[in-house]
């Protein structure tokens, strides 16, 4: 009697183990590379979304190529949710853009406006960059393709007038053109994302870089041209021995596919601006502070999702 009860009891705990197993939802974040602040910032909303805040919820920040790249992931199901800046966002969902001549994103949906990314040109001291134009030729990464930021940069080079020919582009991960930056095989880099970001500011403790302005006339056409930059300034000694840097800024947006579950968005949204969530992104980043519930759908250029429309509207921020 002893051992049928026994196996009996043990049985149903295996079953409850394996119900509680297939109940969980896998929840990917996509980011960006891991030296740059889309990574960061998503660990921490992936811890702070994740079970217990949203029952049975595993969420994880995945490193990729970025916003492009993020956004084809989302498309294909390759991911469940990414960060993009909202140029790209905007320009998936209409076919315009970076995405003119191919077929729009159309179901994808904004879950929240999380931060300004401003655009940083690093230059190695010594390579006499003073300016966008006197990167006529150097040696310049503009970035992998897949990313935000190489759109963002052919955007400025051509605004000043500087040609992809004019330079000896590279299309490298932060990470590694800080690597070459580093040992002088490259002049300079762009690099699209908030403010500190780590790479910059590991060179910059070397005193081996400057951090050029992005700015005058050019980057005044550039705002009117895209409603989606803003002018910006890095403040002084944000990175060692850098002095205040006039430039431009572009909004990171959380998104998603509209195949996603209502419910299960809603959850996740109300656990990104819940008090846990509060500390953990005003303790785990220097950008997390800027994360703020009154500019989570500020800049949207294409629909909130379903679930996250129903959370703004009990909070307030919609009618």
């Amino acid at each position: 009697m002893k051992r049928t009860l026994l196996a009996a009891l043990i049985a149903t705990a295996g079953l409850a183990l394996a119900t509680g197993a297939s109940a969980q939802n896998f929840f990917r974040i996509n980011t960006g590379g891991v030296a740059g602040t889309y990574y960061p910032i998503g660990g921490l909303i992936a811890n702070a979304i994740s079970q217990p805040a949203v029952p049975n919820l595993v969420a994880t920040a995945v490193a990729s190529n970025g916003s492009v790249a993020n956004v084809n992931a989302i498309q294909g199901g390759g991911a469940e949710s990414g960060f993009s800046q909202a140029d790209v966002a905007y320009w998936a969902y209409t076919g315009t853009g970076t995405f003119e001549g191919k077929p729009k994103v159309t179901d994808l949906r904004l879950i929240a406006n999380l931060y300004p990314e401003s655009f940083h040109l690093v230059a190695r001291k010594g390579a006499n960059i003073k300016s966008v134009g006197d990167l006529k030729g150097k040696r310049v990464s503009l970035d992998e393709p897949g990313s935000g930021t190489l759109v963002n940069a052919r955007a400025i080079l051509a605004a000043y007038g500087v040609s992809e020919k004019d330079i000896k582009a590279e299309f490298l991960k932060p990470n590694a053109a800080g690597e070459k930056v580093k040992d002088n095989s490259l002049d300079a880099y762009f690099f699209v994302g908030g403010y500190p970001a780590g790479a910059i500011a590991e060179l910059a403790a070397t005193g081996g870089v400057d951090i050029v302005s992005i700015g005058g006339p050019e980057a005044e056409k550039l705002v009117k041209q895209f409603g989606f930059y803003a002018v910006d300034t890095i403040p002084a000694d944000t990175y060692k021995g850098v002095g205040a840097v006039k430039t431009l800024a572009v909004g990171a947006q959380w998104v998603t596919s509209a195949k996603q579950d209502t419910t299960l968005v809603y959850n996740i949204t109300k656990a990104l601006w819940s008090d846990n969530a509060r500390k953990a992104l005003d303790s785990g980043h220097a950008k997390g502070k800027a994360i703020v519930r009154a500019g989570a759908i500020a800049g949207a250029g294409i629909p909130l999702h379903a679930g996250a429309e129903k959370f703004y509207k009990e909070v307030g921020l919609l009618k």
